[in-house]
């Protein structure tokens, strides 16, 4: 097969790659220049509509309606927009190996691609019970979410199991947000996670009270302290029960799993330099091998703020990541210089009629403000981190968009405040800074 060349190559096709040739588009790359290799078979999406508006029973989000970047307000990047920029959107092609030394790429198919740069942006894969051994996690309708034929596969499923029996087995982003659209499609659900409660890396008890209180008000069952250990089927190979390590059976016409995502670095094992899982980079998100560069879930990353190295999983930073590699690759050839990285952590979430935002490091004391009681009609509360005196961390539910960004100010700026004042003063204190 002919060998196609690229100047730049961005392999991988989700939230980074659509950005990253946004950045590409504006810094003025020339036509022919730069191809993006995807397996999935579609122009890069705004990922985390898969698992709201997608599977929403009526008014469902549909591609081309949610192409990148239309997530942040931006112009929505349909195939033509890639052509009519020159850049080549090289689609259903898996890359199974990558010579960095000889700057070369094969896909499944045996084709070849060459670069001058590289972006990796393979983002995460999910990880899947099968992985750890599960009996019976090979059946039918069990489902887990992370590209857009998966959703498509669970839309079916929803429609040839109306009104039935669902088992969602992770209390993370996925359980949360999957249990509420499985309700809003009048789906029995059991929410099944081994933790003492929901999101545990990032609620704390108290916050998670409320969820978890409010999702039972909406029919959600929550059954913490165990996990599934084992499914039984019907003869067709469907999912018909699912079984708990604490003896109970649960019956189920879909399953739905959220129990992590691990970074698709596999391509480049031994190949450069790896720390937490992930790629490491520096600040512009260059690898330690020369013209490489990885951005989103795959970058282990110096987080400036916080004097650090992290790996961080969610889009904005998957966006803001890709856009910073872009302008580090024009201004190193240009012999200029860009600003250091200097990310504030950012975590979002909607289901039901809720709407969370958290800005910064969820560590030191805490304090719960507001309304957090779980029948209530307003639910605004939040929280606040404390560290050595100072605000390391904010977080709000149903907040308007002003004091959004007083807990995204709050959390950058870090001033000091005791627990008691900021008890007392909830969500004006953030106002006033």
């Amino acid at each position: 097969m002919a060998e196609k060349s690229f100047k730049y190559v961005i392999v991988g096709g989700g939230v980074s790659a659509g950005y990253a040739a946004r950045e590409f588009a504006k810094q003025g790359v020339k036509p022919g220049e730069l191809a993006i290799i995807s397996k999935e078979a579609v122009a890069p999406y705004e990922r985390p509509a898969l698992s709201k508006a997608y599977l929403f029973p009526e008014g469902a989000a549909r591609l081309p309606g949610f192409h990148v970047c239309v997530g942040s307000g931006g112009e929505r990047q349909l195939p033509e927009w890639y052509a009519e920029k020159g850049i080549s959107l090289i689609l259903s092609t898996e890359i199974v190996k990558a010579d960095l030394a000889s700057k070369t790429l094969v896909s499944a198919a045996g084709e070849s691609f060459k670069y001058q740069t590289l972006v990796i942006a393979t983002g995460s894969t999910v990880l899947k019970l099968s992985d750890f051994g599960v009996q019976g996690a090979d059946s039918k309708n069990i489902f887990y979410l992370r590209e857009i034929d998966d959703a498509d596969q669970l839309v079916e499923a929803l429609k040839a199991k109306k009104n039935g029996k669902a088992v969602v087995v992770g209390g993370g982003y996925i359980g949360l947000e999957l249990s509420a659209v499985l309700r809003l499609n009048n789906i029995e659900v059991n929410m099944v996670y081994p933790e003492p409660w929901c999101m545990p890396r990032l609620f704390t008890e108290g916050i998670a009270a409320f969820y978890e209180g409010y999702y039972k008000n909406k029919g959600v069952n929550i059954i913490k302290g165990t996990v599934a250990v084992g499914f039984d089927t019907h003869p067709n190979g469907e999912v018909k029960e699912v079984k708990l390590k604490d003896g109970r059976v649960l019956e189920a016409d879909i399953v739905v799993v959220g129990v992590g995502a691990r970074p698709l670095t596999t391509l480049f094992k031994g190949q450069v330099e790896e720390e937490k899982g992930g790629i490491k980079t520096d600040a512009f998100f260059k690898t330690s091998v020369p013209d490489v560069y990885a951005v989103g879930d795959v970058a282990t990353f110096p987080l400036k703020m916080y004097n650090e190295i992290r790996r961080v999983e969610h889009v904005d930073h998957s966006r803001k990541s890709a856009e910073q590699a872009v302008k580090a690759i024009f201004a190193s050839e240009q012999g200029k210089s860009v600003d250091e990285y200097d990310y504030l952590p950012y975590f979002y979430s909607r289901a039901f009629d809720l709407s969370w935002q958290f800005y910064g490091d969820n560590v030191g004391e805490t304090v719960l403000f507001g309304d957090a009681d779980p029948n209530s009609a307003t639910h605004k509360f939040g929280q606040y981190w404390i560290k050595d005196g100072k605000i390391v961390g904010a977080f709000l539910e149903s907040g308007s968009p002003e004091e959004n960004k007083a807990i995204a100010k709050v959390a950058k700026v870090q001033p000091a405040a005791t627990l008691d004042q900021l008890a007392q003063e909830g969500i004006s204190f953030a106002s006033k800074i």
